[in-house]
């Protein structure tokens, strides 16, 4: 049986495997060939990142496996959130360790989170048009998609979809 998942926020010293289990789940995924891709350097700046947004880690057995962006409409980090949403962004697990429930443990505490919030009423995200897995975690946990709110990454034809839970 494997230790117990552990969400918390991102202190300095998780700044490392942040940025190395950014890179690799990306790479691993296919999203992207190359950690050097401008994206890339600017995901792997996890300090930058935790300056401008909250960072989350998922921890097991005293190692970080994954991590999660949230952002409120407004913040440097928030793409698509409404007035009334937060926004979760990088959700990335170890690919050593995927499917090992640590996504579902960032999920439900992002939404245990997102209601305790009073002006929150809904939970947005954006995710890639390919990536399955992504899609069957957050339909799984109640996410719809919201096809009119798709958009594409400014200056290519990299169309994102975005999905919602309302509260």
């Amino acid at each position: 049986m494997q230790p117990q998942i552990t969400i918390r926020p991102a202190v300095k010293a998780d700044y490392d495997a942040v940025a190395r289990i950014t890179r690799d789940s990306y790479l691993a995924a296919g999203y992207f060939d190359d950690a050097a891709h401008p994206y890339m350097r600017k995901i792997q700046d996890v300090a930058l990142r935790a300056g401008q947004a909250t960072i989350w880690v998922a921890e097991r057995g005293g190692a970080v496996v994954g991590s999660v962006t949230l952002a409120l409409a407004g913040e440097p980090y928030a793409d698509i959130a409404l007035h009334d949403e937060l926004e979760f962004r990088m959700l990335v697990v170890d690919p050593a360790v995927q499917r090992s429930g640590a996504g579902q443990a960032m999920v439900h505490a992002i939404v245990s989170y997102a209601r305790s919030l009073p002006s929150v009423n809904g939970i947005a995200l954006t995710t890639g048009a390919s990536w399955e897995s992504a899609h069957g975690l957050y339909r799984k946990n109640g996410f719809r998609r919201v096809p009119e709110r798709d958009w594409f990454v400014p200056g290519t034809d990299t169309k994102l979809l975005v999905y919602r839970l309302d509260l």
